[in-house]
């Protein structure tokens, strides 16, 4: 049987506490980050039902748009981008290998379920992964609010949130606040959080990952 990446193995990988995401995050992403990611593992598995993913039943009810789209190009493939934005999590060689192949896959967005949307510079962004961040932003890659946060763009993260104060509320991919990202962000993102908490002060707790790499240091 063919050793495999599933949704459930990079679920199960990625988790985080829910006790410790409570504070900023939904059921849905406790659900999704229930333990540290420390790494993808394959596992030996089957086409099981949750091993793929199900597009929702749906049929119009109303009057179909009267544009047409053309549809001339390949879409890319899905399991390309799914292991593109999964890879950006940790894995900077990977996500270099696989942009070489397919550049297209920069802005590639996934669902993982229930509109969790998710790019590979969302997944680097709350993860801390600054050298993903740095090398996706060098291709082009969409800074949003998420990202400057981890990254410490305090002049950024501060007029975006004057032109759209609504956005201190926020929630990135798998629920994960604007707080989270600057706790990721560590020291670099220290001034960006002191102002969050300025705006809209919470309890901040522990970082598990963080918290791990601290030890091994």
């Amino acid at each position: 049987m063919t050793r495999r990446l599933t949704r459930r193995s990079f679920t199960a990988a990625m988790g985080i506490t829910a006790g410790t995401v409570a504070f900023s995050a939904t059921a849905k992403a406790k659900a999704h980050h229930n333990r540290l990611l420390d790494g993808f593992r394959q596992e030996q598995d089957g086409d099981t039902e949750d091993s793929q993913p199900r597009e929702a039943a749906f049929e119009r009810d109303y009057a179909a748009p009267e544009f047409k789209p053309s549809w001339k190009n390949d879409q890319i493939n899905r399991t390309m981008a799914q292991d593109f934005v999964i890879y950006a999590h940790s894995d900077l060689d990977k996500v270099k290998m696989l942009y070489e192949r397919e550049p297209g896959l920069l802005n590639a967005t996934l669902d993982w379920g229930a509109g969790d949307w998710e790019t590979a510079l969302g997944g680097a962004s709350h993860m801390g992964r600054t050298d993903i961040i740095e090398f996706l932003l060098s291709k082009g890659a969409r800074l949003d609010i998420f990202c400057a946060t981890t990254m410490g763009l305090l002049a950024a993260v501060k007029e975006m949130l004057e032109l759209q104060p609504t956005l201190i509320d926020a929630k990135g991919p798998h629920g994960f606040s604007l707080h989270w990202h600057a706790q990721v962000g560590q020291e670099n993102a220290k001034p960006v959080l002191d102002h969050l908490q300025s705006i809209k002060e919470i309890e901040l707790r522990p970082v598990p990952f963080l918290n791990k790499k601290k030890k091994k240091d």
